[in-house]
């Protein structure tokens, strides 16, 4: 559509309200074999008092392919919910609408109004009594059989990708449905839907490194927020039993396949509940995000593997995996050490100082025990060492293990599941033990930002029911359901480092 060729006509190329619209899915669904075969029967001079039954729809969309025969043209129209063929015909609609019509070019919005009927090759067609601008494109649309190819442009010009890959669209309307899915879940089972802090006072939560920022009008240092765990914990110490957040998070760490500076999670406590309360409710909340996707419940593709969300998810202690990967228990430092040191995992810090046994038992473990879980299982690695889980409930019956669950499915971490720390004493014990920071790598670091959050300890004081907390990642998750292979995938708007 030429903008100087639709001012000669006095039509607005940039469009204006139009009410009525309906989607081109929708309207397709009105075709009517019935009331075409009643046209087609009343011929070409109906009788006195015919009343055309086709049903009639006005629609908007997207020019993907655009023939031209003279005196009709047919277009291939496209939005949110699919394709649809419009015919224009000079005899059928005035004589601007069908000079606009011979000025659209392909990528432009157009929008038409008419009847649904079937060509002779058995496309359902509007054909149109008017069509006008919705809006020009100034840009060359991408190839039209291939969409978009180029990965730069897909990820930085999501806009563009979205109207020229439908399956980039679809990602998403099912990644909302999700999500929508999850929330009528936690609903029914009375949990409270909750907004906390996204800038903090302390950066606390989680062991990550946070975005930094500041409030001019305070002067003060503020953190985007690493997880509203602390928070959430706070409402439920206010009287709130089941609460949950489905919301941002921000870590200022690396970026790859998995990992998005900016990240969704859902967090969900209940009170009096535990660890497997929540590894209960997550099981729920995936077996019907999986419904959401195939409501057949058949098992999912991701890559290669087949995954079956309806059989009971796996559930494996993280020493016994231990064990069975390296030969030798997890308890046993001598040879955790020996180990790292055969494998050429740093014992020491730079200074010299012995890298706790913890740290060690745990780098052998996500190296090598961690990566033996089969990806195609949904599995919960359970029993997690206390050490590495500072804000979760010891084991009554074995301090040394933490009362943790961390789910795995197709070899990616999807969500912790504690039973949380409720003893304001051990709890600020724990703090400060991590900000002693035994060893001078990564928690040295850490110090510059940490800080003793007093103000949950006082929450602690007033006294938190015993509960189960749980997050879920709904990025990765969405992965999983529609076989995306990297976060960029399902994420509408991915960082991307500037031109």
């Amino acid at each position: 559509m030429n903008r100087d060729a639709a001012a000669a006509l006095g039509v607005n190329p940039y469009g204006q309200r139009t009410d009525g619209l309906v989607a081109l899915a929708a309207a397709r669904a009105l075709f009517s074999q019935e009331a075409s075969d009643a046209h087609a029967a009343a011929g070409k001079t109906p009788p006195p008092g015919f009343v055309d039954p086709r049903p009639t729809a006005k629609v908007a969309g997207r020019v993907m392919l655009l023939r031209d025969n003279g005196k009709l043209l047919w277009l291939l129209l496209r939005d949110a919910s699919g394709d649809l063929q419009i015919a224009i015909s000079q005899k059928d609609v005035d004589e601007t609408s069908f000079k606009f019509a011979k000025t659209t070019d392909l990528a432009d919005i157009v929008v038409a109004e008419g009847r649904l009927m079937k060509t002779k090759t058995g496309e359902i067609t509007i054909w149109c009594t008017s069509v006008g601008p919705g809006v020009k494109s100034l840009v060359t649309p991408p190839a039209k059989h291939e969409g978009l190819q180029d990965i730069e442009i897909k990820y930085r010009q999501r806009y563009t990708d979205m109207w020229a890959s439908p399956e980039t669209t679809a990602v998403f309307k099912l990644r909302s449905a999700i999500v929508s899915r999850m929330r009528r879940e936690l609903d029914g089972q009375g949990y409270m839907e909750v907004e906390t802090p996204m800038m903090q006072v302390l950066a606390g939560g989680a062991a990550a490194r946070p975005f930094i920022t500041k409030m001019n009008a305070l002067d003060m240092q503020l953190y985007m927020r690493i997880a509203p765990e602390l928070y959430l914990k706070r409402l439920l110490v206010g009287g709130l039993p089941r609460v949950y957040e489905i919301n941002r998070n921000f870590r200022n760490e690396g970026l790859d396949k998995q990992h998005n500076p900016e990240f969704t999670m859902l967090e969900a406590y209940v009170a009096f509940g535990d660890c497997r309360t929540v590894m209960e409710l997550t099981e729920t909340l995936i077996r019907a995000s999986a419904l959401v996707v195939d409501p057949a419940g058949q098992p999912l593709p991701f890559g290669e593997l087949s995954i079956d969300y309806n059989q009971p998810f796996r559930r494996v202690a993280y020493g016994d995996l231990f064990e069975k990967a390296l030969g030798f228990s997890m308890r046993d430092t001598a040879k955790v050490r020996a180990e790292c040191e055969k494998r050429h995992i740093k014992t020491k810090s730079p200074a010299g100082v012995p890298v706790a046994d913890v740290l060690l038992i745990n780098e052998l473990f996500e190296e090598f025990a961690e990566k033996s879980v089969d990806p195609a299982v949904p599995t919960f690695i359970t029993d997690y060492p206390a050490a590495i889980s500072p804000l979760v409930r010891p084991k009554a019956d074995d301090p040394f293990l933490a009362d943790r669950a961390d789910l795995f499915i197709g070899g990616m971490e999807i969500a912790p599941h504690y039973t949380e720390l409720n003893d304001p004493d051990v709890q600020a014990q724990k703090f400060r033990e991590q900000l002693a920071a035994a060893d001078e790598g990564k928690q040295a670091e850490e110090q510059t930002y940490r800080n003793f959050d007093a103000d949950f300890i006082q929450a602690l004081k007033v006294g938190m029911p015993p509960a189960g907390g749980m997050g879920l990642g709904i990025d990765r998750l969405v992965m999983l359901l529609t076989n995306q292979r990297t976060i960029r995938d399902v994420v509408l708007f991915p960082l991307m480092r500037p031109i």
